[in-house]
């Protein structure tokens, strides 16, 4: 079977505004993650790796950093034509607006669609943690004969009232979508758990085309809301079990159909902890799948002494002393003596002074902790800037905060 012509166009426009502080001064797509990620890499890795070589990225809020990265990480200055990844920001061919919502992001650019002609579009989004073989899901999408495929996820029916819902017949064919619905209804043959939708979409290409044209003069603007729940009553719509996904190299202990919406700190923080131990329920170190991002071209970690338990340090860093358990740290960050670190993500350029005390801590880049201080362990941040969730994790937000206001040299 000859592999069709796919386009994907990827929604890296979100705000993240639960994200907060983390999304300050950044998008959602655009924050860190792991040992040198960013979110978007995910999407980008997966696209990659399953042979989908033309890529737009559409974004809308505070993209310069997400810009600036996908320059540096995903840039492709010899290659044919059809292979790219490219930055699209909003246009306004159609009037003032910026994006209004999903669907209209991509009706915005219709015209990139028109210019490739390809046999498939693919409309995914850019700020979920996963690795996905989008192979698999066309396989799937021609043997049903789908015009439209929803990859979809099984939850506990008791959190699906979190989720868009997803109600499909015994064929796995849609019959309906539920925003966040009270009563979910059931998988069929599995009554205990429910679709959700995980927002990545597999169009047709003159199906996704006619229905956008028609949901812009209508006024809408939303698949999930108005474009899909229109489509099921007039095309074969389908939904993709990703359980059913498997990507090469693939370990025994690692979670199956592992994906998060990171779009808590709560989330984030969780997610950021699956990397971590012996038998982590996600693993990036999968050479047959890899994670890809920006090459760094500085020093490797410089340890002198100290204790480093069950955690993630970058390049560049140093550490002099102290305890590390549990923790991420990005890359360029310093530890000086007699530290304590415990659950804390340390993003890059970030200097802790000797003495600090630090549990489930979230430190964004350029920041330097005052020696002696205490966060966590039931002490929040007292900078009005930084953030405290409900379950207790300190957020301290990029640049100086709780500090003398020096950045680390």
């Amino acid at each position: 079977m000859n592999e069709p012509r796919i386009l994907a166009l990827v929604l890296a426009g979100g705000e993240g505004r639960r994200l907060a502080p983390l999304t300050n001064e950044r998008s959602k797509p655009a924050v860190p993650f792991g040992g040198r990620y960013r979110l978007v890499d995910f999407v980008l890795s997966n696209l990659y790796n399953s042979g989908v070589e033309s890529v737009y990225l559409l974004v809308q809020y505070k993209s310069q950093s997400l810009i600036e990265h996908v320059s540096r990480a995903w840039s492709m200055p010899v290659s044919p034509p059809q292979r790219f990844v490219t930055v699209a920001p909003p246009q306004m061919r159609s009037g003032p607006e910026w994006f209004q919502g999903t669907a209209d992001a991509v009706h915005q650019n219709l015209h990139l669609i028109e210019r490739h002609a390809p046999a498939l579009v693919a409309v995914f989004g850019a700020d979920h943690v996963y690795r996905m073989d989008l192979r698999q899901m066309i396989a799937a999408h021609r043997a049903c004969g789908a015009t439209v495929s929803v990859a979809a996820l099984p939850v506990p029916r008791a959190r699906a009232s979190d989720f868009g819902v997803i109600d499909v017949d015994a064929s796995g064919r849609i019959q309906g979508f539920l925003e966040k619905p009270a009563q979910p209804p059931g998988m069929p043959g599995d009554a205990s758990r429910s679709y959700a939708s995980m927002g990545n979409y597999l169009f047709d290409t003159r199906v996704l085309v006619d229905a956008l044209r028609e949901a812009n003069a209508r006024g809408e603007h939303d698949f999930g809301s108005h474009v899909l729940p229109r489509l099921i009553r007039t095309q074969p719509v389908y939904a993709y079990d990703f359980t059913r996904n498997r990507v090469p190299g693939l370990r025994s202990y690692e979670a199956l159909g592992y994906w998060r919406d990171v779009g808590t700190i709560d989330a984030y923080f969780a997610a950021s902890m699956d990397l971590l131990g012996a038998t982590p329920r996600l693993d990036l170190t999968n050479p047959e799948w890899p994670l890809r991002s920006s090459e760094y071209q500085g020093p490797t970690a410089h340890i002198v002494g100290g204790a480093i338990v069950d955690s993630s340090v970058g390049a560049g860093t140093r550490i002099r002393g102290g305890l590390i358990r549990q923790s991420i740290l990005r890359r360029d960050v310093t530890i000086e003596e007699d530290v304590e670190l415990e659950q804390c993500i340390v993003m890059d350029h970030t200097r802790i002074r000797r003495g600090a005390r630090l549990r489930r801590v979230i430190i964004d880049r350029y920041n330097c902790i005052d020696p002696g201080i205490e966060l966590g362990h039931g002490r929040s941040c007292d900078d009005p800037r930084c953030h405290t969730t409900p379950s207790g994790i300190v957020v301290i937000p990029k640049g100086p905060c709780t500090t003398t206001g020096v950045y680390p040299t």
